[in-house]
């Protein structure tokens, strides 16, 4: 199973933001909780990654901070506690030209009603990676063309936006899968299992019972339940509810089709059952959810070289 792709088309029904943050006063910034997942490239400078339960960081221009289910953080320019830290400001006027500390990239998708994936929440809350940009000159690319969208208004930002964003977050989750994943999603990876999660997102539309799983699992029914329980972290029809309204989010968003072919699509005999169960989860009607934009921050603060910046950059592929 494609944990990565099933991930990053789980969110991608978010809110997209993007800005990218000089930092210039004498310590640094504190990002709250929210319901998504984001990240961070550091791109001048040098600073801490800062969180509530583990010990400060160190980072350097060209890491990349994933966080993986919106947990309170920080950057900062030394070792500290998050609490002594401000809270971001996000206003999007921009900060005076002048000597800063470090800078950074900021990409996220905001979720409506803690959305986020199980798969993601199964992860460390804050994941550093280092990339090879010698060996992944792409990575260096994209994050060159959204630090650009994230500073100019440009034209057709509002589509290249996500875009960007799931290139990042693929390549960022795959190189630490790449170097860790097996060991962190390894009972997701059981064959049983991952052969009912094929079939529960290639055929949503089924009218699947646990029994009827537990023999595309080739399990006894308790043993089934037990085992999916265990390595996905929902009961089996959770997960397929979940799934269902997952992607009907991502077809009211993403297509023009009627309530009564998304529901059918997805599961449900009527659009009124569809329409029921997607307002208790997510907290809207799905017409309203549609209508509502998916907004982006994009902030008008500009990364171009400051000629009184630290010499520390992120790495330029060669």
């Amino acid at each position: 199973m494609d944990l990565v792709s099933e991930v990053v088309r789980t969110v991608r029904v978010g809110k997209p933001g993007s800005r990218v943050i000089r930092q210039s006063d004498s310590q640094g910034v504190r990002f709250p909780p929210f319901d998504g997942i984001g990240f961070h490239v550091v791109l001048r400078g040098t600073c801490w990654l800062i969180s509530e339960d583990e010990e400060p960081a160190p980072l350097k221009p060209g890491d990349v901070v994933l966080i993986t289910s919106g947990a309170a953080h920080g950057l900062s320019h030394v070792p500290c506690m998050l609490k002594d830290l401000s809270p971001v400001v996000t206003s999007p006027v921009p900060r005076k030209p002048g000597p800063f500390g470090f800078e950074f990239l900021c990409g996220v998708y905001h979720l409506e009603r803690g959305r986020t994936p199980q798969y993601l929440r199964a992860l460390p809350d804050l994941i550093t990676v280092s990339p090879d940009y010698d060996r992944l000159p792409q990575m260096r690319a994209l994050i060159d063309l959204l630090s650009t969208d994230a500073s100019e208004a440009y034209m057709g930002t509002a589509a290249t936006l996500p875009a960007l964003l799931d290139l990042i977050l693929v390549h960022t989750l795959r190189q630490w899968h790449e170097q860790y994943g097996s060991a962190e999603w390894s009972r997701t990876d059981d064959p049983a299992i991952a052969a009912v999660l094929r079939e529960i997102h290639k055929n949503p539309q089924q009218q699947w019972t646990v029994d009827r799983l537990s023999e595309v699992a080739g399990l006894p029914r308790t043993v089934f339940a037990r085992r999916f329980t265990a390595g996905v972290g929902q009961p089996p029809m959770s997960y397929l509810i979940s799934w269902r309204l997952s992607l009907g989010a991502r077809l009211l968003r993403e297509t023009d089709a009627t309530l009564a072919t998304i529901a059918r699509e997805v599961g449900y005999s009527t659009e009124f059952a569809f329409s029921g169960a997607f307002t208790r989860e997510y907290g809207v009607s799905p017409g309203r959810f549609r209508r509502t934009p998916t907004t982006t921050y994009i902030s008008s603060t500009t990364n171009r070289p400051n000629p009184q910046a630290p010499s520390e950059e992120l790495p330029q592929s060669s």
